[in-house]
């Protein structure tokens, strides 16, 4: 009986970092379905080397989301393409893409590091 129902409550799982790479930009936010899109609401640190990180907390499940840098909506660096069926993206309804992320619940996790093992 190790094993506890998907919305059964467990602790903290680890933040998951998000960052991308903008020598140039000034800003990075990130905006997702976590956040109702907002362009605004989770700024980016810069971490050297024109990288820009951030740790989310997320609950498991599907989340889509956009780097926003300098006020540009961004999924791949040097900005939006069409969506041509990158394998961690999604088309959006505006024709290019969203980046997706999935995030496993803690049991989910330490299950996929075992078969790691």
């Amino acid at each position: 009986m190790g094993h506890h129902d998907k919305n059964g409550k467990h602790g903290k799982h680890g933040g998951l970092v998000l960052s991308t790479k903008a020598p140039k930009a000034k800003e990075v936010f990130v905006a997702g379905t976590f956040n109702d899109w907002n362009p605004s609401s989770h700024p980016l640190k810069r971490t050297g080397d024109g990288q820009w990180a951030l740790t989310l907390d997320l609950p498991p499940g599907r989340h889509e989301y956009k780097f926003v840098i300098d006020g540009q909506w961004c999924c791949e660096p040097g900005c939006d393409k069409h969506y041509d069926g990158c394998p961690d993206c999604v088309a959006n309804q505006f024709g290019t893409m969203n980046r997706i992320i999935e995030v496993k619940d803690a049991a989910e996790q330490a299950e996929h590091l075992r078969q790691l093992a």
